[in-house]
């Protein structure tokens, strides 16, 4: 299996397709297996790079402190590594933040941003309603597994687990399969506790298309427009009935709000 050395960390990826260069950065102890519903349909347009952050999959699990800005440094390495000057950057949830890192702090990297389900982080962000954090956090007692089913069910849109049983088993299974150890997903969400852009998110220049769903119990959908408020070359696109996952959920509609957006700026 392919791994590149990022700095002090190995990293595993893939690469698909061909054309320009479309970074995919995933979420909060997540893996490549995230983006199933994206690799097929992107790679028709462009050369598709998914990799494991550091702590998850089959890349290093240092147990030490993360940061963003750990995380951004680590996928710019990998980038050069993989002789990229210049990518498209796709970031979910805690990879949209690493996506707004990596944006601010290596700018001649990023040729396009898609920000989906995200947030500038900080005390004036809007944080995830008590249901979820319970949902998350109350799992003494419950299997790995049983501990998954609840802390992912308000990832999706509400019903959409009933309603799509045979796709969020395969989901829960995927993450049973290479599960992210305890001290690594602590790591992770640290770093994404610790994470606030707002005082300098709005000097990326780079055009970004926001995507969130309107129905998102984990980080609210007004985030995504008190950041298009900020960014000022910056468009945002609404997913209706949309979870945090809008992407597994919808994926032909959000594939080609992608797809048409960097054509565009390609342009």
């Amino acid at each position: 299996m392919p791994h590149v050395k990022a700095g002090e960390v190995n990293l595993y990826y893939e690469v698909y397709g061909e054309g320009e260069p479309l970074l995919l950065i995933e979420g909060l102890g997540y893996a490549t297996w995230m983006w199933f519903n994206q690799v097929p349909e992107l790679s028709r347009h462009f050369r598709v790079i998914v990799f494991d952050n550091r702590g998850v999959g089959e890349s290093d699990k240092p147990d030490v402190p993360y940061s963003i800005s750990m995380m951004a440094g680590d996928t710019a390495e990998l980038l050069k590594a993989l002789g990229i000057s210049e990518a498209f950057v796709l970031g979910t949830s805690m990879g949209g933040m690493i996506a707004q890192q990596l944006a601010y702090d290596y700018p001649w990297m990023v040729k396009g941003l898609v920000l989906c389900c995200t947030t500038f982080g900080g005390p004036n962000s809007i944080p995830a309603p008590a249901e979820t954090v319970k949902a998350m956090t109350e799992i003494e007692g419950l299997s790995p597994e049983e501990a998954l089913r609840q802390s992912m069910s308000v990832a999706f849109a509400p019903g959409y687990p009933e309603n799509h049983k045979e796709e969020f088993d395969r989901v829960i299974g995927w993450r049973l399969e290479n599960p992210t150890p305890l001290y690594a997903w602590q790591h992770q969400f640290n770093a994404v506790m610790g994470f606030n852009s707002e005082d300098w998110v709005e000097q990326i220049q780079a055009p970004t298309l926001l995507l969130t769903g309107d129905s998102d119990r984990v980080i609210p959908p007004q985030n995504s427009r008190m950041l298009h408020e900020k960014l000022p070359h910056s468009r945002l696109v609404n997913v209706e009935g949309g979870g945090h996952l809008f992407f597994m959920e919808q994926p032909e509609r959000v594939n080609r709000e992608i797809v048409d957006f960097l054509k565009e700026i390609t342009k």
